[in-house]
């Protein structure tokens, strides 16, 4: 099934179906004929079947309707991350050998300093009155790209991850059943849509007719008010947005009753709260990447928080030995910790990164994608990711995971994030290093002198941090991700900091 065919098939089943929310609301009858319009407007620009169009424009409608619109057309949707810099927009442009970037008022700026020499038009400027709004012509085959997301870049230059329509509709597929989804289902799009699960709401609301309610930029004052008058049934978010909402008034009570989250762990105080607000019939933890769409899924989460589960519907998973160059066979024991591997066999999955040889050399072995994640899995079958391969930390020769500290941490009264990472120090050639966020009220000084006394009594020895350190924020991505590299380096500014004994950075 290609993504054409999946939002026209839905118009004509539900054809005055609201099927965009919000304060200028489509039906699938009025949305199917937009992006058609929106197919012909990128065609008298140039754009031809197989090219790739760069959209960077804040999320929405606008930028939902032409990724539709590019699927139509046959041409391959590329979504940049609006915070990317001149230099990085231009890197992106180049590598994807991009045919036309559209911008809006918000990011125009940017991509005139970048001094691209890409087709640039803004959305404002797309020719689509008076275009037919009919089909088009033969669909896209369902082995053509769709999409090239380009990753973070955490660890580098971005790369490209080019995904098929088929890849794209499964997925979409598999997240309706693993999140438990119903026809019509009426959910929040506040996640970007240049992220994996921006793009699954989106599609997955499309193929199950339900009502896509868009959020340009997240506020959580703005999704408490679209929750509660748009009677939003269902959220997919990263745990970072669920502590922000939890915050707000109003948002408890709102009649959510379907929950999943990815993009980092959820802590059990945060499914507590939220079962506490909320009182959900589903918290699912979907455990996936860009590349492959799934690895795993949680549904259980409200009795077993943080846990990653099993395999997902399309999924093959497996545990082996934490050697960089394990083969796909060296599988580790039971209830031993190994690195996740993915079998590309997954229909969810990618089929390699543009034009980067050397990224399928060190992540694709045998046909299993190395997913650089560590996890363990107990009694029940069922993982628990505990951190990255890169992010391990090794202090005095023992192996330390910053996720394991950061769950017990959070839970002190007097910070209302925390980090933690490895700094160099002399003695122990790691040490573990917590970055604090003050709660509220709480002095820098203060808060950093108070996690101390909570890692004392809640944590062993080897794992109390050797340094406090409060600063203002963790720093993380668009969607969510820690960014620990950034305090590695030493980009952060100190407000409090307390060496808690033996560390010789």
């Amino acid at each position: 099934m290609d993504l054409a065919t999946a939002l026209t098939w839905t118009a004509q089943r539900h054809p005055d179906r609201r099927a965009v929310g919000g304060p200028r609301p489509l039906s699938y009858r009025r949305w199917d004929a937009r992006t058609n319009q929106l197919a012909r407007a990128l065609a008298d620009l140039g754009v031809r079947r197989g090219d790739r169009v760069g959209f960077f424009l804040a999320g929405g409608e606008p930028l939902a309707s032409l990724h539709l619109a590019a699927q139509k057309l046959g041409a391959v949707s590329v979504p940049l991350s609006t915070r990317l810099g001149p230099e990085e927009l231009g890197y992106c442009l180049e590598d994807a050998e991009a045919a036309l970037l559209v911008t809006d008022e918000t990011t125009a700026p940017t991509a005139e300093r970048a001094g691209i020499s890409t087709r640039h038009r803004d959305v404002g400027e797309l020719a689509v009155d008076g275009q037919p709004d009919g089909a088009l012509g033969d669909p896209p085959d369902e082995s053509g790209i769709s999409v090239m997301l380009y990753t973070s870049g955490t660890t580098g230059r971005p790369k490209g991850v080019p995904r098929s329509h088929r890849a794209e509709h499964t997925a979409a597929v598999a997240h309706l059943v693993q999140t438990q989804l119903r026809q019509g289902e009426i959910v929040l799009g506040v996640m970007p849509l240049f992220h994996t699960m921006g793009l699954r709401t989106l599609l997955a609301s499309i193929v199950c007719g339900g009502t896509w309610v868009p959020q340009a930029r997240f506020d959580a004052a703005e999704s408490v008010r679209l929750i509660q008058e748009e009677r939003v049934s269902s959220l997919y978010l990263v745990p970072t947005i669920y502590w922000s909402l939890l915050r707000e008034d109003g948002f408890a009570g709102t009649g959510v009753d379907r929950l999943a989250y990815a993009g980092a762990a959820m802590t059990p105080a945060l499914a507590e709260q939220l079962a506490e607000a909320l009182n959900p019939q589903v918290l699912v933890n979907h455990y996936g990447s860009t590349e492959i769409y799934t690895f795993t899924i949680g549904p259980d989460g409200l009795r077993k928080p943080g846990c990653a589960g099993r395999a997902g519907l399309f999924s093959r998973v497996r545990l082996v030995e934490p050697d960089v160059g394990a083969a796909p066979d060296a599988l580790v024991g039971p209830g031993e910790q190994g690195q996740v591997i993915v079998s590309m066999a997954s229909p969810e999955a990618f089929g390699g990164y543009w034009h980067r040889p050397d990224a399928d050399e060190k992540s694709i072995r045998r046909g299993w994608y190395y997913t650089g994640d560590l996890a363990t899995a107990d009694e029940d079958g069922d993982l628990w990711v505990s951190g990255r391969v890169d992010d391990m930390i090794n202090s005095g020769g023992e192996n330390i995971y910053p996720d394991e500290i950061e769950a017990a941490l959070v839970r002190c009264p007097a910070v209302a994030d925390v980090c933690v990472v490895g700094m160099p120090d002399e003695r122990w050639g790691s040490a573990v290093t917590a970055f604090v966020v003050p709660a509220d009220g709480r002095a820098p000084d203060q808060a950093v002198r108070e996690l101390q006394d909570y890692a004392t009594s809640h944590l062993p020895s080897l794992k109390r941090p050797k340094r406090v350190v409060a600063i203002g924020a963790i720093p993380r991505s668009a969607v969510g991700k820690t960014l620990r590299r950034a305090l590695t380096a030493g980009e952060y500014q100190s407000l409090a900091d307390l060496d808690t004994g033996g560390a010789r950075a």
